[in-house]
């Protein structure tokens, strides 16, 4: 069961982000590959519990165009398999997730660099072939960059498949327990530091009065998060009717209608 539950995990980590290159049914976000990383783990508590911490780290962080950034979904998906293969505390296991997932996170950044260098070359070889008229040829040659891509985070998870839980299970009894303890606690603030990123994006001055509304019904409150969610649907369509109705009662009377958005707020 742990050999299929490991090519799983290593399948899962290729399917990642040849989905995010291409067809993005799944995406590689940690909110996504989580489930089914819990799914294959048998542990969706545990995979739930890191996931929320990948995610919020995730939040605000975009690869826009040719650049790379942290891969948090592979930080996620190794994070699940060694947490779940070396404890079955879930603070203990939270603390492993991010000692090894960051790192992995972070090696993201070159291995995705290095997938779309080598890349360059596959797509002048493909071009090469078009040019000589060689279709069939190209058509094999550009099989070959989703394989680079597929590599790039099916190697780092199947290493750490491999080796990373023997390492961990060295690492938990070596290292002191304040130090896994301080991994816990920095943990729990690295998803402030997500919504902050989150915040710096959306039109946060404009609506600040909503953003105090949501943490009144949460904090003081205790409105579950799906009961705050349903809050701010309904107020959000709301406004959406109200403007959807005024913008043809302001077309009539000759009233500008100011365009755009709030990303500048």
């Amino acid at each position: 069961m742990q050999v299929i539950q490991g090519v799983l995990i290593v399948l899962l980590s290729m399917w990642m982000v040849l989905d995010q290159q291409g067809i993005v049914i799944t995406t590689w976000f940690p909110i996504m590959v989580a489930f089914f990383a819990g799914l294959i783990m048998g542990d969706m508590k545990t995979a739930m519990i890191i996931d929320g911490t990948f995610q919020l780290m995730n939040l605000g962080v975009a690869n826009i165009g040719g650049s790379s950034v942290p891969n948090w979904g592979l930080a996620t998906v190794v994070g699940i398999y060694v947490a779940c293969r070396t404890t079955n505390d879930v603070a203990q296991a939270k603390a492993v997730a991010l000692a090894v997932g960051v790192p992995v996170g972070m090696l993201g950044i070159q291995l995705d660099v290095f997938a779309k260098l080598l890349n360059t070359y596959v797509t002048h070889a493909a071009q090469k072939a078009c040019n000589e008229k060689k279709f069939s040829k190209m058509n094999r040659i550009l099989w070959i960059g989703p394989m680079i891509f597929a590599l790039s985070t099916g190697l780092p998870t199947a290493l750490c498949v491999l080796f990373g839980d023997a390492i961990v299970n060295v690492i938990l009894k070596s290292v002191p327990v304040w130090f896994t303890n301080g991994l816990s606690i920095a943990g729990n603030m690295l998803p402030v530091v997500g919504i902050a990123l989150l915040l710096q994006v959306m039109p946060a001055k404009k609506y600040l009065s909503m953003l105090m509304i949501g943490f009144v019904f949460s904090a003081y409150l205790n409105v579950p998060m799906l009961g705050v969610s349903i809050i701010g649907l309904a107020i959000a369509y709301y406004f959406f009717t109200t403007q959807v109705n005024k913008a043809p009662a302001a077309v009539a009377e000759g009233v500008a209608i100011e365009e755009g958005d709030d990303w500048d707020e």
